[in-house]
């Protein structure tokens, strides 16, 4: 297999996850939307597309606006993870910003920005909290 930008933010991503993380990579070459990483931290599920910004747009397929707008909809969370060429290394993104960040630049895009992927994770470990306390309604 070819090595891609964001495979090493793949690996990047998996060696900072935190311990008993479960993480499943999705080699989806069908389309369909489904984003790259499936994750159980803490044993709470969470969906993560990953993105190497060159541009000022993510290439982000009508595919994956369609899934992450359908899935947050009915109460999932996903997330658009961009690796950025500045200072600021990480951003996050909800999946429910996936037509403004197919639409526009991603700088324009409210999302979290990170230094390391260990903040990444403890950012996305603490939302997920939030969001199954709030489903399940603890």
């Amino acid at each position: 297999m070819a090595s891609t930008p964001e495979s090493g933010l793949w690996r990047a991503f998996k060696a900072a996850a935190p311990p008993k993380t479960f993480l499943q990579r999705i080699e989806n070459r069908h389309g369909g939307g489904i984003p790259d990483v499936y994750a159980l931290p803490d044993s709470l599920p969470v969906w993560v597309e990953l993105k190497v910004a060159v541009r000022q747009h993510l290439k982000i397929s009508p595919h994956q606006v369609a899934w992450h707008t359908a899935y947050w909809a009915r109460g999932g969370l996903s997330f658009f993870l961009a690796k950025a060429p500045s200072p600021r290394n990480y951003v996050l993104f909800p999946g429910s910003a996936a037509l403004d960040l197919a639409q526009r630049p991603w700088t324009e895009v409210p999302g979290e920005r990170f230094e390391t992927l260990f903040e990444v994770w403890e950012y996305l470990r603490t939302e997920v909290h939030g969001h199954y306390r709030g489903v399940l309604r603890l």
